[in-house]
């Protein structure tokens, strides 16, 4: 008999989303283990003795874990499906000819563009999008109007913004031009709309938001619209970042 695992570990890495979206499913009654639908979110499973379904169907693990990066247009969704059938980040992938089941790790807004990764690694799309492993994201951003050096400091110090203090940030102002000004963001929480809100609170509107950076990696060959799988040393960079691995360590080692 092996180690029992959490359940959202196990779907994680069998590729049902990071383990939060993996809680989702249980909350919705879609798990079931040995034919019992489960209720408990830290309920365990042995994965060689145990059988696991989601939605009937049951669970296949040890495919190959899978890492893309996407240059995610305007006017594409960042999630795997949508009820209104607009373009998403998925359909991107197929189109580019990816047939593996992936899914996004965090989002960009519809109206945002910039780097996203979609993998199938559940316990790597925890590790990115959850605030307290500090992965920074940085950002390229264009506003209306003349951004004083005393709003930039304000933004970097953290403003409270729809009920919440914003963590400290980097604003750092590029250009000024007729009217309008391109700043360098850089932070390390991303809640919805959060840089177009900081901003339209000092009056400046965004006029253009792009993510150009994760961590240190900011793959400037990847066109708008394209996607591509990782290079090994860009993998194995994002799992030193997610801290899965410690830097100059093999990844097989990895626990």
């Amino acid at each position: 008999m092996s180690a029992k695992v959490r359940i959202n570990r196990y779907l994680a890495s069998a590729g049902f989303g990071s383990r939060r979206k993996c809680e989702d499913l249980i909350r919705q009654g879609l798990v079931a283990v040995n034919g019992n639908v489960l209720t408990k979110l830290a309920a365990t499973v042995d994965p060689d003795a145990d059988s696991v379904a989601v939605n009937g169907r049951p669970v296949e693990r040890g495919a190959a874990t899978r890492v893309f990066v996407l240059n995610k247009p305007i006017g594409v969704l960042s999630t795997a499906s949508d009820s209104f059938n607009r373009r998403t980040v998925i359909d991107v992938a197929r189109e580019n000819g990816i047939t593996e089941r992936i899914f996004p790790v965090g989002r960009l807004d519809y109206d945002t563009s910039g780097i996203l990764i979609l993998t199938n690694d559940g316990d790597l799309a925890y590790r990115l999008t959850h605030p307290r492993f500090k992965i920074e994201k940085t950002y390229a951003l264009k506003v209306e109007g003349n951004v004083a050096d005393e709003t930039a400091a304000r933004i970097s110090s953290g403003v409270e913004l729809a009920g919440y203090l914003t963590r400290p940030c980097s604003a750092r102002i590029l250009e000024r031009g007729r009217g309008t000004t391109t700043l360098q963001i850089r932070l390390m929480e991303g809640r919805k709309r959060q840089i177009r809100g900081m901003f339209a609170m000092f009056g400046h509107k965004t006029l253009a938001l792009a993510r150009v950076a994760l961590g240190d990696l900011a793959f400037e060959d990847v066109a708008p619209g394209a996607i591509r799988p990782l290079t090994e040393f860009e993998e194995r960079r994002l799992r030193e970042l997610a801290g899965l691995i410690r830097q100059g360590e093999d990844q097989q080692t990895c626990p």
